[in-house]
């Protein structure tokens, strides 16, 4: 079968593509589901604890992942700069992962603990008044929202029928976990938890 064939023939040239695409993508990803350190959570890491929850949803709500991508590549620059690279066990209970590939703000990966509470409550509200040269908007109106408690201890059901090893005291802490606290302070717990039970599981 000639080039010239196949180019001037447009049915065929989009099936030969399609079944291009078709193996390349079951020679990369069919692989994967059979490899534990690819479906087993790395050493430390655990599912999302309420709160942290609630955070993660608003982290994808409010789009954070179109600035900042949370995986460590295993380039020198980027291990010197963030920490050590990202492995897949540490994405097992995110549900979607929040790897990413745009790099407006940094990388989010191993951000846990590496400010505090009250740093992160003024940058989200506005990040000049401790980046100046930052470009990020502010999210002053997540210290009014409050997150709600039926929904994330529903959402935690549903990860458990997925997989995710949530126990009956787990459910029965969303309310007490969710009492009080505002939007803001969901987010602040997801983004310190980012990494700090993964640190066993990294290089």
């Amino acid at each position: 079968m000639s080039h010239e064939f196949v180019e001037k023939n447009v049915g065929l040239m989009a099936i030969l593509i399609l079944l291009v695409i078709v193996v390349g993508g079951l020679v990369e990803i069919v692989p994967l589901m059979y490899q534990a350190q690819a479906i087993e959570p790395a050493p430390g890491v655990k599912p999302y604890a309420p709160l942290q929850l609630a955070g993660r949803d608003i982290y994808i709500r409010e789009g954070c992942y179109n600035c900042h991508s949370q995986m460590i590549r295993t380039l020198a620059s980027e291990t010197l700069r963030y920490g050590p690279y990202s492995v897949a066990g540490e994405s097992v209970y995110d549900r979607p992962f929040q790897w990413g590939s745009k790099r407006t703000g940094p990388d989010l990966a191993r951000v846990g603990g590496r400010y505090s509470d009250d740093w992160h409550r003024v940058h989200l509200s506005n990040p000049r008044n401790v980046v100046p040269e930052s470009n990020m908007p502010g999210y002053p109106w997540l210290a009014k929202g409050t997150p709600d408690p039926k929904l994330i201890e529903h959402k935690m059901r549903v990860l458990k029928m997925l997989g995710h090893p949530y126990t009956d005291a787990d459910f029965a802490s969303v309310g007490p976990s969710l009492e009080g606290k505002t939007e803001l302070d969901a987010l602040i717990a997801y983004l310190q938890g980012l990494g700090v039970k993964s640190k066993e599981a990294t290089p």
